[in-house]
C-alpha cells in the first residue's frame, strides 16, 4: 500500500508481487532429504518516480500429509526499482530438510503397493491406494515445501477480500 494510506483499498495498492518459477533441487543424505527451493519474485509498481528498494518477507514451510506444518522458516527478498522502472525481478531461495525415516513406508504397506499382480487374479484390478490404511500411510510419508509471502494482518485481510 502507498505510504501513509490507512484505507487499505484497491486504489491504494502501490506494488503487486508474484512468486514464480519455483524450482526444487533434492540432495539425499544417509539420514535426511534436503531440498533447495529457488524462485523468482516479479513485481510491478504504480508510482514509478524515483529509485526504490523494498524488502518483502517470505516463508518456506515443510508440510506433511498435505495439512500438517512440520517446519517454517522466514526469509527476505529485496526488490530494486530504478527511477522510472515499473517492473523488476529478484531471486529468492530457501532450504528444507526432512528425516529420511519419516518418508519411508512401513514394509507391509510397501509390499502391498508394489506386489505383482497377474491378469485374471481377483484383486488384479484393485488399486492398493483405494485401501484406507494404504492411503493413510502414503499420506503420512509425503512431504512438500510451500513458499509464499509472509503477510501482516492488514495485507492478509486485504488479500482475503480480493
Amino acid at each position: 500500500f502507498a505510504a501513509g494510506d490507512t484505507a487499505r483499498n484497491a486504489s491504494a495498492v502501490d506494488l503487486v508481487a508474484t512468486i514464480t518459477n519455483v524450482r526444487g533441487t533434492c540432495v539425499e543424505a544417509a539420514a535426511t532429504l534436503e531440498t533447495e527451493v529457488a524462485f523468482a519474485v516479479v513485481a510491478r509498481r504504480t508510482a514509478t518516480a524515483g529509485a526504490r528498494t523494498l524488502t518483502l518477507p517470505f516463508f518456506a514451510s515443510v508440510v506433511n500429509g498435505g495439512n500438517l506444518i512440520v517446519s517454517k522458516q522466514l526469509g527476505q527478498v529485496t526488490l530494486t526499482f530504478a527511477d522510472g522502472q515499473a517492473r523488476t525481478t529478484a531471486a529468492g531461495a530457501a532450504r528444507a530438510r526432512v528425516a529420511r525415516a519419516a518418508t519411508a513406508l512401513p514394509a507391509e504397506i510397501q509390499a502391498r503397493v508394489s506386489r505383482n499382480r497377474k491378469a485374471g487374479d481377483l484383486d488384479a484390478a484393485t488399486d492398493p491406494m483405494a485401501e484406507p490404511d494404504v492411503r493413510a500411510a502414503v499420506r503420512a510419508a509425503s512431504f512438500e515445501v510451500l513458499v509464499g509471502f509472509q503477510l501482516d494482518d492488514a495485507a492478509l485481510a486485504y488479500n482475503v477480500t480480493k
